[in-house]
């Protein structure tokens, strides 16, 4: 018999879902909190939650086998110190469509002009603004994982020019053309929207820097749905500061919430959102769930498993 802990803010939306899929040999409980966990953590081989949480109380589950996280960041997870003697497995094919959406969004809010509109229409104010035709538009992607491929087909949906940059520079679907770290500077130098879809490593940390938006078009956009250690703020608000680059979209920050003392907040050409670009939906983590469970009790290889190293 194994016993899952479904370890979650929503554990009660989460733990109905698995139920329901009358999954053998296995035993529920649930917590919504660390504190609620640590009595029920030591008689769980199987964790399936939110990697913060699961960090507080993983030094005490003792039968511990395997972690299902409910968020693509394991980054909690595989930070050195922690016991890394378990599979860990995360989520993907499930975040796409919905970072699609809020990078598409806002590159036609801003292409479009809307919110200069609405300040056009709060004045009674009748100002016809440009735009340029799509086909006209670069999308560089920086991170051309499951996610970032994703947003590249999507973006081609609407007659986007779409760039990207990896670690390979293997070619990929709906991507003109993919460079690596050897022609940076090229890179960088064509995208007007520039989005990250990086994940949170110690060879991501900082990988945007005055350097890096030194490169980037004095009118670009960047946009950031990776995670928050990925930019150094310091660099990034003195850019926009300076008009070094055109604006920010920025979802996800180095310190979440967002400190009220952040700049970031008033800037005008920032626009913040609260780490909400992709949620994870719980009907489309237990799918997952389900999936590696069977595979899990017949030993064969999982789904989507971390490399505590690399961070993903």
């Amino acid at each position: 018999m194994n016993r899952l802990l479904v370890l979650a803010e929503d554990a009660d939306r989460y733990a109905p879902l698995v139920k329901a899929a009358d999954l053998p040999k296995l035993e529920i409980v649930t917590a919504a909190s660390a504190e609620e966990a640590l009595p029920l953590v030591s008689g769980c081989n199987i964790f399936l939650g939110e990697p913060p949480l699961i960090a507080e109380v993983i030094a005490s589950a003792s039968g511990l086998q395997w972690v299902q996280s409910s968020w693509a960041g394991v980054d909690r997870l595989c930070r050195p110190g922690l016991r890394h003697d378990y599979l860990l497995t995360g989520v993907k094919d499930i975040f796409g469509p919905l970072i699609s959406e809020y990078v598409i969004t806002y590159l036609f809010a801003l292409e479009r002009q809307i919110f200069a509109l609405l300040d056009s229409q709060s004045q009674k104010q009748w100002c016809p603004r440009p735009y340029r035709l799509a086909g006209d538009i670069t999308l560089g992607i920086i991170g051309l994982g499951s996610i970032g491929r994703y947003l590249a087909r999507t973006a081609g949906c609407f007659g986007l020019r779409v760039t990207g940059l990896s670690r390979s520079g293997k070619s990929c679907d709906g991507v003109e053309k993919v460079f690596t770290r050897d022609d940076f500077a090229g890179f960088l130098a064509e995208p007007d929207y520039l989005v990250l879809t990086l994940p949170d490593t110690p060879a991501t940390r900082h990988f945007v820097n005055a350097e890096f938006l030194g490169l980037m078009k004095p009118s670009a956009v960047l946009i950031n749905v990776g995670r928050g250690s990925i930019v150094n703020e310091t660099d990034l608000i003195q850019a926009l500061r300076q008009g070094e680059i055109g604006a920010a979209v920025l979802d996800v920050f180095e310190t979440e919430p967002l400190p009220g003392d952040s700049p970031l907040w008033e800037l005008p050409n920032v626009f913040v959102t609260p780490h909400f670009a992709a949620a994870s939906f719980p009907q489309d983590v237990v799918s997952i769930f389900v999936d590696n469970y069977a595979r899990f009790i017949q030993g064969r290889t999982m789904l989507h498993l971390i490399d505590f190293e690399r961070g993903y």
